[in-house]
């Protein structure tokens, strides 16, 4: 079993570039199995919010559409990515479709998911949506469930150097309110 995700890659949405996960060392990285037609689908926003508040601090996002659960992403690449831009105005990663359980688990989600084990010592993915945050040095630290909405994994997604870095994007305006 590898020590961190840096030795993985995978292939885009378009299949016209490689995913090479030792591009994003020093990094921190949210994994997301995602699909276009799914009760969870509206979380695209919430991620693609957390992606353009964080990505310059060094956030990266990786969105790795799947169809096993309820054949909620039956669509192809073209579909797939129509639904990611047009609908949702998805700006972070999206790669080829992948399967997140069975014998033909993404090399990825084995990693993942036998590192951070769900609820109660349970390896398997249980649906769309599903999130396991990477730290700086490529470690899964922390799965969260499908239910968890971005919004509420803002300050898990966080190194704490970014705090100091977001509240000094802030106090420009801060101080300008408070002259005026």
């Amino acid at each position: 079993m590898p020590q961190n995700v840096y030795n993985f890659q995978i292939n885009s949405l378009s299949q016209q570039q490689q995913i090479n996960f030792a591009e994003f060392q020093n990094k921190v990285i949210l994994i997301v199995n995602v699909a276009s037609k799914c009760g969870f689908t509206g979380q695209y926003e919430g991620l693609e919010s957390l992606y353009k508040k964080y990505k310059d601090l060094g956030l990266i996002i990786i969105g790795f559409p799947c169809n096993q659960f309820g054949g909620q992403e039956p669509g192809q690449a073209s579909e797939i990515q129509e639904n990611c831009l047009v609908n949702y105005g998805v700006t972070f990663l999206i790669t080829e479709k992948v399967e997140v359980n069975g014998e033909n688990t993404s090399p990825i989600f084995k990693y993942l998911k036998s590192s951070l084990p769900g609820f109660l010592g349970s390896q398997d993915i249980k649906w769309n949506f599903s999130k396991f945050l990477i730290d700086r040095n490529g470690i899964p630290t922390k799965r969260f469930s499908s239910a968890t909405e971005p919004v509420a994994i803002e300050n898990d997604t966080l190194d704490p150097s970014w705090r100091w870095r977001v509240r000094c994007r802030l106090l420009p305006a801060v101080a300008v309110h408070f002259f005026l």
